[in-house]
């Protein structure tokens, strides 16, 4: 039988699960999630939970905040003036907006915290500092 290893494309369906049992994604409605074991497309924690897996296999992974999206970052919350912040955008906490770097490149980030003149923008991963529960079924290798 085929044993998922580094260079593999694999195929999987995958629930992820807080530490509270809620599920924040799946692949169970739509086509298996396809990617490179190794090529650091994945989580670190993901990428090791599915090398070594056989076809048809299902395994159930906690994987730490170190091997997921990382611990939080308090440099990340940023504050702004909201003057800053285009006019028609309707403020409000947890919305999501997009910036760029100095150098161009697009950032994600999330409203924190809205004061009178501030605002305040977290660019850390929605799911840093969480530990993460992934119910992983490998539905196809293609060696590499």
């Amino acid at each position: 039988m085929k044993v998922a290893k580094k260079g593999d494309k694999v195929r999987v369906h995958y629930t992820g699960r807080l530490s509270d049992g809620s599920v924040f994604d799946s692949s169970k409605d739509r086509d298996p999630l396809e990617f490179k074991l190794g090529e650091g497309s994945m989580i670190a924690g993901f990428d090791k939970a599915v090398t070594g897996m056989q076809e048809g296999e299902v395994v159930t992974a906690t994987i730490a905040a170190a091997e997921a999206y990382g611990e939080r970052k308090d440099d990340l919350v940023m504050k702004f003036e909201k003057s800053r912040i285009p006019a028609d955008i309707e403020l409000k906490i947890g919305l999501q907006l997009s910036m760029q770097t100095a150098e161009g490149q697009s950032v994600g980030v999330l409203v924190h915290k809205i004061e009178e003149q501030w605002v305040w923008l977290d660019a850390n991963h929605p799911l840093a500092g969480k530990e993460l529960t992934f119910e992983i079924e490998l539905v196809n290798i293609q060696a590499a």
